[in-house]
């Protein structure tokens, strides 16, 4: 008995340890995750204003105008919407499918409260003529539907025709496969820039001596200790027209004054930016691993023979290749989800699809949609560690 008492408190005791960690993981990441993906499927707002509408247009044919009951019924839960102001909910979400409706149901709303017809129909159609339109009546079942893939398709620059097929949007609303596209190339090319300007920066740091890379890691934890706010501003001052670096090519006589060069608000300011950004999280992992590879093995390689460059190609480099992995995993990552430096200096040329996200959030308030395409890109994440784990393997990373 003693014995499984014992054992039951050297279990009750790292249980309890870990719990605030487990309960850290639900409130910050497993619930607002699970919350995001049921948001991407799941859109109740016009079921809940129109419930009678909708259950009898579902088993309406859809090839012609609906019968005088579904008006009554629409007719009244428009008053009843008006009066609790959720006539622009389902306003907005109708208007998604079907474009310039929006307009029809807050007029009508408002002119039926002094309407005392029983004729609804008629008196819905001379209102707006647009409730004869058998495609607005389609627009509002499809909008009714509580859980839809309409975002995901939305997301893919794809959309579900009123005949039920799925077709791509037309060129001019074509943004979202391009912005994916564009950036992966930017989560790309940031990784190789940070590569290969960090890469010499940790081999200079692990190859000093202590005091010496003391003031050299200081120099590169003083940035990734600033804001980014502050540090993304900065490159604003630095970059623009009229600001050092082209005052520098100026003076230089590099570039004339009057043709000085375009580097905020394209691809070249955010590729700029979110490289010196994130360039610390490139350096760090390259030094841990850096620091623990003997310097015995270099001689040892120059003692038979190797001149320092295959000495460095055939002895160092692959050592180094755990802080590689992870140093180019790290910043692509981050890469993928980065908002706050392609908003200000990126412009629309360098915007990336985490801005549109914020859009959606922010400004036009679909958040169906953002969190489809939240999804979208988490998946595009997940993708990419398999594929990581797969050709490197994660177990095989050894900073230390």
């Amino acid at each position: 008995m003693t014995d499984k008492r014992s054992g039951v408190q050297r279990l009750i005791v790292p249980v309890g340890l870990v719990l605030p960690l487990i309960a850290f993981i639900l409130v910050t990441f497993v619930i607002p995750l699970g919350s995001m993906v049921i948001q991407s499927v799941h859109d109740p707002e016009v079921a809940e204003v129109l419930p009678n509408t909708l259950n009898l247009l579902s088993e309406w044919d859809g090839t012609s105008v609906p019968s005088e009951e579904v008006f009554e019924s629409m007719a009244q839960e428009l008053v009843l919407s008006r009066e609790s102001r959720t006539t622009g909910k389902v306003a907005t979400r109708v208007n998604r499918i079907a474009s310039g409706t929006r307009s029809v149901f807050g007029k009508t709303a408002r002119r039926l409260e002094r309407i005392e017809t029983t004729e609804l129909r008629s008196a819905m159609i001379d209102i707006d003529d647009r409730w004869k339109d058998v495609e607005l009546w389609i627009a509002i079942r499809e909008a009714g539907r509580e859980y839809t893939v309409k975002h995901y398709l939305h997301a893919v620059d794809l959309e579900r025709e009123l005949d039920g097929g799925i077709h791509p949007v037309s060129e001019d609303q074509r943004i979202y496969n391009t912005l994916y596209l564009r950036t992966l190339f930017v989560s790309l090319a940031v990784t190789f820039f940070c590569f290969l300007i960090g890469y010499p920066i940790a081999y200079a740091i692990a190859n000093v001596s202590d005091s010496m890379a003391k003031i050299l890691l200081l120099i590169v934890l003083i940035p990734f200790w600033t804001s980014l706010l502050v540090r993304t501003t900065s490159w604003l001052v630095l970059l623009q027209n009229q600001g050092v670096v082209n005052d520098i090519l100026v003076w230089l006589g590099l570039v004339n004054d009057s043709d000085r060069l375009a580097l905020i608000h394209n691809m070249t300011g955010t590729l700029v930016a979110m490289t010196h950004v994130l360039l610390p999280f490139m350096i760090l992992p390259l030094y841990a691993v850096m620091r623990a590879i003997p310097t015995d093995y270099m001689k040892a390689a120059a003692s038979l023979g190797a001149n320092p460059a295959q000495s460095f190609v055939r002895v160092y480099f692959p050592q180094s290749l755990p802080g590689i992995s992870a140093g180019c995993l790290l910043v692509f990552i981050l890469s993928l989800g980065y908002y706050i430096t392609p908003a200000l200096v990126g412009g629309t040329k360098g915007q990336l699809i985490s801005n549109m996200i914020a859009y959606h959030i922010q400004s036009s308030l679909n958040w169906g949609l953002a969190a489809a395409i939240s999804v979208i890109l988490l998946t595009g994440v997940f993708i990419c560690y398999f594929i990581f784990d797969k050709w490197v393997g994660v177990d095989k990373l050894r900073l230390s």
